[in-house]
């Protein structure tokens, strides 16, 4: 086991802070990369229909977005957050070691559902712990949350390989590894100590702000809105390139240039960081969200489409970057898992919402309905301009509308 770090007291960050918070990243998102595009043909191996395979993957979102804060908030209080990450790993563990039991409809239900529960708070935690990092010492946020886009990429593709040889069912198999490491890596995670009440954070201004402060609120909502219009991409866009004749490799490599744009983005987020403030990376990406998605029906052939997928960078990366750097800027330390929890529940809400949506939207309007998503990016854009405008008639909380803000 790694030894605990004792509470931060004005000392230099804990050893290798920056590689041990990365790795925590990559531990769940080797998980996702596996589970996100290979759970369903795991589900269909066991002869679920259509209904039965999206209730059980619309289940433990619903759940998600319950737990989360709940456990966000506790997590704040503990002497140690990086313990929530051992319990969420080892608990999760074993519903995935469950699952191996379970070949019926309503007991996979059941036990993905509860996996959903343990498995909801590891991803914010870690991102508490990176930004009290960002807080505390000046680490840079993209250089530690890059290496987990690039881990969810190499799973995707390792996956993707397995099943190819093997079939569906290598998943379960390749999630429990993946759920041993995201235990172990809740031993290695940095332990920085309770949530700082006091000391100023390094090179940022000290926010006077609460998780409460409308404009937080309103550009988190609005964000996520701006998020959920990924809905019809990730639930349709595999079914439009195939019907427009494009290979299962080519498809996979329009999926991982999206990843791999967004891991770029992370790369350069701390130039980006000294050059435009997290309002015009929001304001930025949401835009480039709308023509995405304006775009999107018009057959460009693959390149066009390997262009496209590129907006990732802007329509995700930039306004994930822009939200932790308002985060920072907004919120105190103290709240730090709080706001990471609520955050994750409007994501997990909105995104929700809008994947039980389009179907009904794909199958009524067909291509149409991408237009339908550049109309909710251009409503969450809008949300964002008036959070701006609340922040800027209240200098006081989160500082200003340039540098970190």
């Amino acid at each position: 086991m790694i030894p605990a770090i004792k509470s931060f007291q004005g000392e230099g960050a804990p050893p290798y802070f920056r590689l041990r918070t990365a790795l925590s990243y990559c531990a769940p998102l080797f998980v996702n990369g596996i589970a996100l595009p290979f759970f369903p043909v795991w589900l269909a191996g066991l002869n679920f229909n259509d209904h039965e395979i999206g209730l059980v993957l619309a289940i433990p979102m619903v759940v998600r977005v319950l737990v989360t804060p709940i456990i966000a908030v506790l997590a704040d209080h503990m002497t140690e957050r990086a313990d929530v990450l051992i319990w969420s790993g080892a608990l999760s563990l074993l519903t995935a070691v469950a699952l191996y039991w379970a070949s019926d409809f309503w007991p996979v239900l059941l036990v993905y559902g509860i996996q959903g529960a343990t498995y909801a708070p590891y991803v914010p935690v870690v991102e508490s712990i990176a930004m009290s990092g960002v807080r505390r010492w000046g680490f840079d946020y993209g250089s530690m949350r890059v290496w987990g886009s690039i881990t969810f990429i190499l799973s995707t593709l390792l996956g993707g390989q397995l099943i190819g040889m093997w079939g569906g069912s290598t998943v379960l198999p390749v999630m429990v590894a993946g759920f041993i490491l995201t235990t172990l890596m809740g031993f290695f995670a940095p332990r920085i100590g309770p949530t700082r009440r006091r000391n100023l954070p390094i090179n940022l201004q000290s926010p006077t702000g609460s998780l409460r402060s409308p404009h937080l609120l309103i550009t988190m909502i609005g964000v996520s809105i701006q998020q959920s219009s990924h809905a019809m991409l990730y639930t349709f866009a595999s079914i439009y390139w195939h019907k427009l004749g494009f290979s299962g490799a080519q498809i996979a490599v329009l999926w991982s240039i999206g990843v791999a744009a967004e891991v770029m983005v992370f790369f350069l987020s701390k130039k980006l960081s000294r050059r435009f403030s997290a309002w015009t990376l929001i304001f930025f990406g949401a835009s480039m969200c709308i023509v995405r998605w304006i775009l999107f029906p018009i057959n460009f052939g693959f390149f066009g489409y390997f262009v496209l997928q590129c907006f990732h960078s802007c329509t995700y990366a930039c306004v994930h970057t822009g939200i932790q750097r308002r985060i920072v800027a907004s919120v105190h330390e103290t709240q730090e898992s709080s706001a990471q929890g609520a955050y994750y529940f409007y994501n997990g809400m909105f995104l929700g919402l809008m994947t039980l949506a389009s179907g009904y939207l794909y199958a009524w309007l067909d291509l149409a309905s991408y237009y339908v998503m550049a109309g909710i990016a251009a409503f969450g854009l809008v949300m964002v301009i008036f959070a701006y405008g609340l922040q800027a008639r209240t200098p006081a909380i989160g500082g200003g509308a340039h540098g970190v803000s």
